[in-house]
């Protein structure tokens, strides 16, 4: 059984991340596509104001959106660049402000944790291991409060339900508007503290496989 058939036959099992759980009516799709992003040229600042503004004109409390999304946001940043360009976001973000608590969406043991201080990347950013009907998997958390590692210890328990992390304020989140990123991933590939949340496009049909669409986690 591939991840989301597992995660779709057992939607039940889940606990919200966030309090109150988000749904279709406290949220709104935040489009940051390169054909479609409204927030092309602004500056940080002018970026943070305008993102929730918009959320706050529309009578919600987040933004969300941004699976399989094409962007030009990651042009600017060396990070993403190399032998081809990195551009094609698979997680879901959650735009709300800095220290919006995070909770544990299901029983899980910590593995990994690190806080990448480079500019673009996590910043803090933790990993979960998830086992469901025999089959392992892991969501990563990233964009955190740096407290949110405090205490942390590879193996760790976590139980379902149990708060988390804290989403961070720039520039100790990677210098992103507040927002958290969520990804769920099958096979770590032998990563720990980080994995890609931004790939190739030629690489995209094996990431579509191994970190499917969070959304139904996220979103009731």
């Amino acid at each position: 059984m591939n991840l989301e058939s597992l995660l779709k036959q057992n939607l039940s099992c889940f606990q919200p991340l966030f309090d109150p759980p988000l749904n279709a009516d406290n949220t709104i799709y935040m489009a940051l596509s390169a054909s479609g992003n409204e927030f092309d040229g602004m500056s940080e600042t002018e970026l943070d104001a305008a993102v929730f503004a918009r959320i706050e004109a529309a009578g919600k409390i987040a933004g969300v959106g941004g699976y399989l999304e094409n962007r030009s946001v990651y042009r600017d940043t060396d990070l993403f660049q190399g032998d081809a360009e990195r551009c094609i976001h698979i997680g879901v973000d959650v735009f709300m402000p800095a220290g919006t608590p995070v909770y544990a969406p299901l029983d899980a043991t910590i593995h990994s944790f690190a806080n990448r201080q480079v500019y673009g990347d996590y910043g803090p950013v933790i990993i979960l291991r998830h086992r469901l009907q025999g089959i392992e998997f892991h969501s990563l958390y990233g964009h955190l409060g740096e407290t949110s590692l405090q205490g942390l210890g590879q193996g760790q328990p976590i139980s379902a339900g149990v708060k988390l992390a804290e989403i961070g304020p720039r520039p100790l989140n990677g210098n992103w508007t507040p927002h958290l990123h969520f990804q769920l991933i099958r096979d770590m590939q032998d990563y720990a503290g980080d994995y890609p949340g931004v790939v190739r496009p030629r690489e995209l049909e094996f990431f579509k496989l191994n970190c499917p669409d969070p959304m139904p986690l996220l979103v009731a």
